[in-house]
């Protein structure tokens, strides 16, 4: 193992987006176990400054690995097509329009059934889109496209947050 490694070899696993979490969380406690400083607290300050720095790399890794969002991003960046979410907003017109369609149907939500039923609708919209981003960067090896199908989640993702605090306000209500 090299500090530098990428977190799927780190982790010794294949660089694809579909993996499996258990296998994820397996290697990861194995190596935490392997890495963790009280391991090296015999063995002087300089050893357990290097046992920090691998727990800190382990737990990154890991952090960016169980989330599909940021391992579909970080795949991307490591096929040579960082993201640059900050920059590069463009999206189809189609994507557009269902945003705004969502938009205006959380706004015009008056009650906790229309938001679930919005909320049920995003959600399967969004396992959709993960479901073609699993295929564009498995199978297809296309990173420029994978790329902007994680920035159109990534509005997804938004929109789901402004989707969960609406509807725990309408439950607060009841």
């Amino acid at each position: 193992m090299k500090l530098d490694d990428d977190d799927f070899t780190l982790f010794g696993l294949p660089q694809r987006f579909a993996l499996e979490r258990a296998s994820l969380d397996t290697q990861w406690r194995a190596l935490q176990r392997e890495v963790h400083p009280d391991r090296f607290a015999t063995e002087g300050a300089a050893a357990q400054r290097l046992a920090m720095q691998w727990a800190v790399r382990v737990n990154e890794a890991y952090q960016r690995l169980k989330e599909p969002l940021r391992r579909a991003a970080y795949l991307c960046e490591l096929r040579g097509e960082p993201l640059n979410a900050e920059n590069n907003t463009a999206m189809p017109a189609a994507f557009l329009m269902q945003q705004m369609a969502w938009r205006e149907a959380l706004d015009d939500a008056s009650d906790l059934s229309a938001v679930e039923a919005l909320d049920a609708d995003v959600r399967r919209h969004e396992r959709e889109l993960f479901e073609t981003l699993a295929v564009t960067l498995d199978d297809v090896g296309d990173a420029r496209s994978a790329a902007q199908q994680v920035r159109a989640l990534m509005f997804v993702a938004r929109f789901r947050q402004d989707l969960e605090r609406r509807l725990d306000a309408l439950e607060s209500e009841l």
